[in-house]
């Protein structure tokens, strides 16, 4: 059976597992520049690795002020709810800090994936690295709606 595990994990310790997954997937993947992939914030995140049976294969970040960034899982291991798992793992790191403000810089292919977990679209399309983004907010608790029996948003 496979297995994934997300922890938090030290930046500098973990850095060649880090370095690997975000150059795959931003500079190689996505053509994102090398010198706009590594920034002054990643010494001050906190930092994820999801481990596919104990291979690291996906990443992401939290800066302090709740901005959520950097979120990457490997092409060959997309597709298994693992940025699902990472995601909610920062939701829930967020929320035993008190971080009341999350907000993200979603690329234009991602922006359904993360409507499902409660974000909203706040601006209109920008390019970053090339890449069309989207500025979304996280939009409060998740609940059920005992009514409808579906998911519903919060603000």
């Amino acid at each position: 059976m496979s297995e994934t595990i997300v922890k938090i994990v030290d930046f500098n310790d973990h850095f060649t597992e880090i370095e690997e997954i975000r150059t795959r997937v931003f500079i190689k993947e996505q053509n994102v520049p090398v010198e706009l992939e590594w920034d002054e914030f990643d010494n001050d995140s906190t930092h994820i690795l999801a481990y596919y049976n104990n291979k690291p294969v996906g990443t992401a970040r939290l800066l302090n002020d709740g901005h959520i960034g950097r979120m990457a899982v490997l092409k060959e291991y997309r597709n298994r709810k693992i940025g699902e798992n990472m995601l909610k793992y920062i939701l829930d790191i967020a929320k035993k800090r008190s971080i009341e403000n999350l907000e993200l810089s979603a690329q234009e292919h991602a922006v359904d994936f993360y409507k499902k977990y409660g974000f909203s679209v706040t601006s209109d399309v920008y390019m970053d690295a090339g890449i069309p983004h989207y500025t979304m907010i996280y939009s409060g608790s998740i609940i059920k709606d005992n009514k409808k029996t579906s998911t519903k948003t919060i603000r």
